[in-house]
């Protein structure tokens, strides 16, 4: 039984040496300058990147051989580059990557006017060089982060219904107690007011319907707006450039001082 023992000792402490040896080997082999990282494939949307603009973004981030390299932190070097959403990365032997990009796709501006801030069309937040962008007619979001995909939801929902009006949806936001406020591209500021998707569209519906004929009433066309207010429950208030509703007070004459 002792020498039975023995040998199994013996063969799992071999069995054990010959697999610490073979770990050993495989680490020594995939640190061979044979398998050092020889090029990487970048394919997908790189309308803002290129291999000069990448190469500075990447420089000394990625690190190890075919073998070694960590593909999780390759993809979070990749997608730190500015304009990139999301990055798949693939080994391709025997000493290559291949990775797939997604860019971001800038549907608004976000917050001040002077922020570098872009909203994608997923409804994300991101960092960017806003002169990049391609576009020349996005409108300007703002609100609480957490919320910018339903901001950005209520503008698709309502930037539609001022077609009608020749009239653009500029500016849209979501102020902190929950009011929606709306600016057009003629400067006009419409208080939405707080509610549900529903009732902001049947107050915007109500007032797009009826705004033109109020309007020519008074001389003038849709693009006078300069302020409304829809938060009433049956109509709106309404402020027209060039018309005013306050009476001009009449002169009173002054009386004659009595001669002496």
């Amino acid at each position: 039984m002792d020498v039975k023992l023995m040998n199994a000792t013996a063969s799992v402490l071999f069995l054990g040496a010959l697999v610490l040896g073979m770990v050993g080997l495989v680490k020594w082999v995939a640190r061979q300058p044979l398998f050092a990282i020889g090029g990487i494939a970048v394919v997908g949307d790189v309308a803002h990147n290129n291999e000069v603009t990448l190469r500075a973004n990447l420089n000394g981030k990625i690190k190890g051989t075919f073998f070694t390299v960590d593909l999780a932190a390759t993809k979070a070097a990749f997608e730190s580059v500015p304009w990139v959403r999301k990055a798949v990365v693939r080994r391709e032997f025997p000493n290559r990557l291949k990775v797939v990009l997604q860019e971001q796709q800038a549907v608004a501006y976000w917050g001040d006017e002077d922020e570098s801030r872009l909203l994608n069309n997923f409804g994300e937040v991101f960092e960017a060089n806003v002169d990049e962008v391609e576009r020349d007619d996005l409108p300007h979001l703002d609100g609480p982060v957490a919320q910018a995909g339903q901001i950005l939801g209520m503008y698709q929902t309502l930037s539609p219904l001022f077609a009608p009006l020749d009239m653009a949806l500029d500016q849209l936001t979501l102020t902190n107690r929950g009011g929606w406020r709306a600016q057009t591209n003629a400067g006009g500021e419409i208080e939405l007011g707080r509610g549900t998707t529903e009732e902001i569209t049947q107050r915007a519906q109500r007032f797009i319907g009826t705004v033109a004929q109020v309007a020519t009433a008074y001389g003038r066309t849709a693009d006078a707006l300069e302020r409304a207010d829809l938060r009433y429950g049956e109509g709106y208030a309404l402020r027209l450039r060039g018309v005013t509703t306050v009476a001009t007070p009449v002169a009173t004459p002054k009386k004659k001082q009595a001669e002496h």
